[in-house]
């Protein structure tokens, strides 16, 4: 895009802003923002503007990819049993109630839930058992789409607009 996409504007909020609400009004606190740099931490947490609940994490590979950063939250000590959602600014209309539906949907022996738009499932928006998909991804680089489809899991089918991943400028009209 050009520009870092957490702090672009989306109806009036930044990408970070509406993703963290929502994780905030599913009751998803704290909420874990990986930060490349530490000055980021100001400037996210300036673009958020709430008083949530949030635990800044810098990242000990700059940039790296999703996959990587999974792991590495999960290796945290913080991570090492339940559930962890996953969430990225690529997605600003989504809602609580996505994130509330994934927490109701996770069944008993699926290593994660997915949402999917019917034509593609959305790992970035994934709720994950830990421990499980530790397993999965650990030392793996394939495509998430790949790993998780091939895990035990369940899928929470989602209207497209909300599942909307802004690459460009273009996605945003």
């Amino acid at each position: 895009m050009g520009r870092d996409k957490a702090l672009v504007e989306v109806e009036g909020s930044t990408m970070i802003g509406r993703v963290a609400i929502s994780l905030a009004a599913a009751n998803l606190e704290p909420i874990r923002i990986a930060v490349a740099q530490p000055e980021d931490v100001e400037e996210y947490g300036s673009a958020i503007g709430l008083d949530l609940d949030i635990e800044w994490v810098l990242d000990s590979m700059t940039h790296a990819g999703p996959i990587d950063a999974i792991e590495e939250a999960l290796l945290d000590p913080k991570c090492e049993d339940g559930v962890l959602q996953l969430a990225t600014v690529d997605y600003p209309w989504i809602s609580s109630d996505v994130f509330l539906s994934l927490q109701e949907g996770l069944g008993e022996d699926d290593c994660l839930i997915m949402p999917h738009d019917g034509e593609r499932g959305h790992p970035l928006l994934s709720l994950i058992r830990n421990k499980e998909v530790l397993e999965i991804i650990e030392g793996d680089r394939r495509p998430l789409r790949v790993q998780f489809a091939e895990a035990k899991h369940s899928i929470l089918m989602e209207d497209p607009s909300i599942l909307l991943n802004v690459n460009t400028p273009e996605d945003l009209e």
